[in-house]
């Protein structure tokens, strides 16, 4: 054959070959649900970096026996106290699934547990990763960089600081100011904000001791100190019993902690006077009818940041792309699955999912 008669067969041979090819490529990105943007996107190793709070992405998983890369071995973990009953309630139940994901709690040695200690323990390699009740400040993310990885924190449920009163102390709610006020010695009888004429007794933890008394200081206080009538109690369980044998006393703590007890009252919090946002589902439950009846968390107020006092709970992750990494990962999706995510609800906190 000539040459001249060769080059059309020529053109038309490359022609059906680049249909063919972007048939195909049409086909595979349409057809099998594939973005090939995101999956460049997560080929990068600069993605996602730099963030500090980032839920797990991708499809929520049902059951913790549906999470992917769930590592094999005993992982130590540790921090909040806040975290108690999704340890008792959610932790056990993941363990019952998993058995080959072994989980072992730590207490601090010499210092009490907390945010700060777990994720101080976490940095210094003691923690596989930590659960905190605050962010990860700046000099936490130094001290780790220092070390050589990153930190990042996964938010898995809602919380909230709820204010213990006696019951019989009648008093419609607190603002912000006027809470601030308490703590700082500002404010030194009921009277002055619209209750009875009895002395104030505030209670509150040491600031040492972890993630609640930080956060209470830096958002309600402003980084005011606490006033010389702040008596300071080693655990909420004994702050509680105070508050209930004492009529002017108030102490704060995690929303789940205060808010189903039989012998204290959580107070309603407002941002401005007389539009108070109780923490609890209304009607009240009165002591008299508990512990048959308990309050419940008001699920829609802490949802929506109606009630002025939320936060979010956090697995704290080091960023080493170790096993460390993988199993703090697991954890905080295995807490995310709609297993998770219900098991956290029924230990009375509010889901983010």
């Amino acid at each position: 054959m000539s040459q001249k008669n060769e080059t059309p067969i020529l053109i038309l041979s490359l022609l059906i070959t680049a249909g063919l090819i972007g048939g195909g490529y049409w086909w595979f990105t349409q057809r099998s649900s594939v973005n090939l943007n995101q999956v460049n996107k997560s080929k990068s190793p600069d993605s996602n970096s730099t963030d500090r709070t980032q839920v797990s992405s991708g499809t929520t998983s049902k059951k913790f026996t549906t999470v992917k890369n769930i590592p094999t071995g005993l992982f130590n973990y540790g921090g909040s106290t806040s975290w108690a009953p999704i340890r008792l309630g959610v932790d056990s139940a993941m363990q019952a699934a998993l058995p080959r994901f072994r989980l072992r709690y730590v207490q601090p040695g010499g210092s009490k547990a907390g945010s700060s200690t777990g994720i101080q323990m976490l940095i210094n390699g003691q923690l596989t990763f930590a659960q905190s009740s605050r962010p990860i400040t700046d000099p936490e993310f130094a001290r780790a960089q220092q070390r050589g990885f990153r930190l990042k924190q996964i938010p898995v449920a809602i919380d909230g600081l709820a204010l213990a009163v006696h019951p019989d102390l009648k008093i419609p709610g607190l603002t912000i100011n006027q809470l601030r006020s308490i703590y700082t010695g500002k404010t030194n009888n009921w009277s002055q904000v619209g209750g009875p004429n009895i002395p104030i007794q505030p209670y509150s933890r040491p600031i040492t001791d972890g993630g609640t008394v930080e956060l209470f200081v830096q958002d309600i206080l402003g980084g005011e100190t606490f006033a010389s009538n702040v008596e300071f109690v080693s655990t909420t369980t004994q702050a509680l019993k105070k508050v209930s044998s004492r009529l002017g006393s108030i102490y704060y703590a995690s929303a789940p902690e205060v808010v189903p007890q039989c012998s204290i009252r959580a107070l309603p919090l407002g941002r401005t006077q007389g539009q108070y946002i109780a923490p609890y589902q209304e009607p009240f439950i009165t002591p008299s009818e508990c512990p048959a009846k308990r309050n419940q968390l008001n699920i829609e107020a802490f949802q929506s940041g109606k009630y002025p006092i939320t936060r979010n709970l956090f697995v704290v992750i080091k960023q080493n792309g170790r096993i460390e990494e993988q199993a703090g990962t697991a954890y905080a999706n295995l807490l995310l699955t709609e297993q998770g995510q219900k098991l956290i609800s029924q230990q009375g906190f509010v889901r983010i999912r």
